[in-house]
């Protein structure tokens, strides 16, 4: 359609969630919302480059850079797409920012809420659309969840959730470089898969986002293993009374059903493989069928290959209409998950070199 925005992406590294970012904007979509067109890649050499196109996207032949900075430098690339470990976010940010680029960069966004700042300072003296890529957000699961929840009150009044997210790493046979054991490169299951449990608490609880979200006071535990936080544990505790329990481990995977909100008329669980990806919600009211009450309600929703795509459109939409952040991921939201991250790691112990800077 005429209408239909086209981005032009330049992807930066070739590590395993930028695989999945472009196999999902090469996926033909007949509700696609943006044409996305892959216009380069930069990684530490062009042969690595070769080699994730030929594993990934082996019928496109977007550029091959064998450099991030010829990416930023590339004067047919719309917005850069940022994939390397957390510790770089920041210069990579900044980085493609100077070059007068529009990022999308991976989550967690940053190390602490301070570089967040800094990104979204220089994005904002640039005039440039800067977003995290909290895809999770942008999935029509979540946000008819967000919907049923907060305006049709499918289970009334909303007081208690959990979320978990687990996943089974064989930590004893990485070796010291290993961004899940390298406090370098942002290492810890908080800032990794917890950040997911946390979005579960924040955007079921409190139907705000960003300045107009309530910020939670925090009680936190953390389990560390030289220095990395192998498993965390926080309480989202909102003046209302409702309480958010997030929790994520590196020792044991997650069993499919992975959240429960709970409310005064029923409750909800979230299930699915990760709970990043979530693949259907059931609302269960407090009667049962049994006794007389409503059955419960299961919703399923289509995603094909793994749902990256939804944030693409997204960021194609946005920076059609001049846009310079999101108004589903704010960079006020961005910056206030990270202050509860910095908060949960200053109760739970685990610290970064650059918590120093």
């Amino acid at each position: 359609m005429a209408d239909t925005p086209t981005v032009r992406w330049g992807i930066v590294t070739t590590g395993l969630i930028s695989s999945w970012f472009v196999e999902d904007l090469a996926l033909p979509r007949g509700d696609a919302k943006a044409k996305h067109v892959i216009q380069c890649i930069g990684s530490s050499s062009v042969e690595k480059g070769q080699a994730f196109v030929k594993e990934h996207i082996a019928s496109l032949s977007p550029t091959l850079y064998g450099t991030y900075d010829e990416v930023y430098a590339d004067p047919n690339v719309d917005v850069v797409y940022i994939g390397t470990p957390h510790a770089f976010h920041k210069k990579n940010c900044l980085d493609a920012i100077n070059a007068g680029k529009h990022v999308l960069c991976e989550k967690a966004f940053t190390i602490t809420a301070k570089e967040a700042r800094e990104v979204f300072a220089a994005a904002k003296a640039k005039g440039v659309f800067v977003m995290e890529a909290m895809w999770t957000r942008f999935f029509p699961l979540m946000r008819t969840l967000q919907k049923l929840i907060h305006e049709d009150k499918v289970i009334g009044d909303v007081s208690r959730m959990f979320c978990d997210f687990g996943q089974a790493k064989e930590l004893a046979s990485l070796g010291p470089d290993s961004r899940f054991k390298s406090l370098a490169l942002g290492a810890g299951t908080l800032l990794d898969v917890g950040i997911y449990s946390l979005t579960f608490g924040l955007v079921t609880l409190d139907p705000g986002v960003g300045e107009s979200a309530e910020m939670p006071k925090i009680a936190a535990q953390q389990t560390l293993s030289d220095g990395v936080d192998i498993a965390t544990t926080a309480v989202l505790l909102y003046k209302s009374g409702r309480q958010g329990i997030v929790t994520s481990s590196a020792l044991f995977k997650t069993p499919d059903v992975f959240c429960r909100i709970e409310g005064s008329k029923g409750y909800i669980t979230v299930e699915g493989d990760a709970v990043s990806r979530p693949e259907y919600f059931i609302v269960h009211p407090t009667v049962p069928e049994s006794k007389g009450g409503a059955p419960s309600k299961r919703y399923d929703f289509e995603n094909p290959k793994r749902g990256f795509y939804w944030e693409a459109d997204a960021v194609a939409l946005d920076v059609a209409a001049v846009k310079k952040e999101s108004s589903i991921m704010p960079w006020a939201e961005t910056i206030r998950v990270m202050e509860i991250m910095d908060e949960i790691r200053r109760q739970g112990g685990a610290k970064y070199p650059q918590d120093d800077e």
